[in-house]
């Protein structure tokens, strides 16, 4: 809301998104030159404000830090996270990369849980078509029960037309805001001890969040430890010093106890949920002309990331690079020496027979030649050594 005021804008919208799916080109072109940077506070992540206007209507955009997942393991997820439940963006377009939808939507089911204001953008469509696959945006905006748009971030026409949906669903009076959209359904166990939690923690929360609710209580399960931190900063609300809450979270811990389990085990019950929705909804929505364009590539994956051969072909590619990086590296420079003692001594006995000055044969060879020697080592030597720092980016 501060936000908001400060740049005296009608709106403010969220841009959320995986880090290469076209979020910033989305971002600046709608933006162009009215652009804001900064830091986020406390933190070393820059952001990013923008204006634009449709239909008399002024936005702000927030460019939201690139992430794959919104638990809170680094700075940029819990900008984001934070940013989404408590920034009170008015909505968040969930940006994702079209050639990659099933990867993609982990996120985007995050953002669900936590906001009842959301809009997903289906980017890089042109990239797509390249790798034959179509997209049936209407059936995945049936699916998510959200609107979704189809853009090519460099195409003005895609982006009006995403600005059109922003603006319907703003104005949009008979959208319910007081839920979030809920496209997955966990394992029976966790919905079962969600519903433990989320009545008490509904009572706790101040109208304008309820629909916060259920996503916390998932989190508690989770055992997100920052949670409880975003709660008590953005709304003064301590959930560990709350008995009840705490006396449930403990009567969840024994009665897995008893079964043998844990709240780890719940984590890995939740992630299986929205990976296999993830998929499901990809074999909906997606298809592709030739099932076998990626095979290829699938296969080399395969096998660079499997538990038996990764670490082994890891370890070998490391050692390559150390060998080149420590020792390869003396064969080309003594082969440059080589080259350049012949060119020197080839060059000596034709300015010895045009009987050239001393001084001048001093200058345009001994130097001249030197330097270049020199040059084409130093370069040869950079170069291994760059090799590892190629490699692990």
């Amino acid at each position: 809301m501060f936000l908001k005021k400060q740049f005296g804008c009608d709106y403010t919208i969220a841009l959320a998104g995986n880090p290469n799916v076209g979020k910033t080109s989305i971002f600046n072109n709608l933006t162009g030159m009215h652009q804001h940077t900064g830091n986020w506070p406390g933190k070393t992540v820059s952001n990013a404000y923008g204006m634009c206007e449709h239909n008399g209507k002024n936005y702000l955009l927030v460019d939201l830090p690139g992430t794959y997942s919104l638990m809170s393991n680094s700075a940029e997820e819990e900008i984001a996270r934070n940013y989404i439940c408590f920034g009170n963006a008015d909505i968040c377009v969930v940006v994702v990369d079209a050639t990659c939808l099933e990867r993609n939507l982990n996120l985007v089911f995050q953002v669900l849980e936590m906001t009842p204001n959301v809009i997903v953008c289906v980017n890089l469509l042109d990239e797509a078509k390249k790798k034959s696959i179509e997209i049936d945006l209407d059936k995945l905006s049936k699916l998510l029960k959200v609107p979704v748009v189809g853009t090519i971030a460099n195409k003005p026409k895609t982006l009006k037309k995403l600005l059109e949906v922003i603006h319907s669903t703003l104005t949009d009076s008979k959208k319910d805001t007081s839920s979030v959209s809920l496209p997955i359904t966990y394992d029976k166990k966790v919905e079962d001890y969600i519903n433990v939690l989320e009545g008490d923690i509904k009572d706790i929360l101040p109208s304008t969040k309820k629909y916060l609710s259920r996503w916390i209580a998932l989190k508690m399960l989770d055992e997100n430890s920052s949670i409880n931190d975003a709660l008590k900063s953005n709304l003064n609300i301590d959930l560990q010093n709350d008995v009840y809450i705490q006396e449930k979270i403990d009567k969840i811990k024994s009665d897995l106890e008893n079964e043998n389990l844990s709240l780890s085990s719940l984590r890995d019950k939740i992630v299986f949920n929205i990976m296999a929705k993830a998929e499901e909804i990809r074999k909906e929505t997606c298809t592709f002309a030739d099932s076998k364009y990626n095979l290829k590539t699938r296969k080399i994956d395969k096998i660079l990331t499997s538990k038996k051969f990764g670490i082994p072909i890891m370890l070998v590619f490391l050692a390559v690079i150390f060998w080149i990086t420590i020792t390869g590296a003396n064969y080309p420079s003594r082969l440059l020496s080589d080259f350049f003692g012949f060119i020197q001594d080839k060059l000596l006995i034709l300015f010895d027979n045009l009987h050239v000055p001393s001084f001048w044969t001093n200058i345009l060879i001994y130097r001249y030649v030197s330097d270049c020697y020199l040059g084409c080592v130093c370069y040869a030597s950079a170069y291994g050594n760059l090799l590892p720092v190629i490699y692990f980016a």
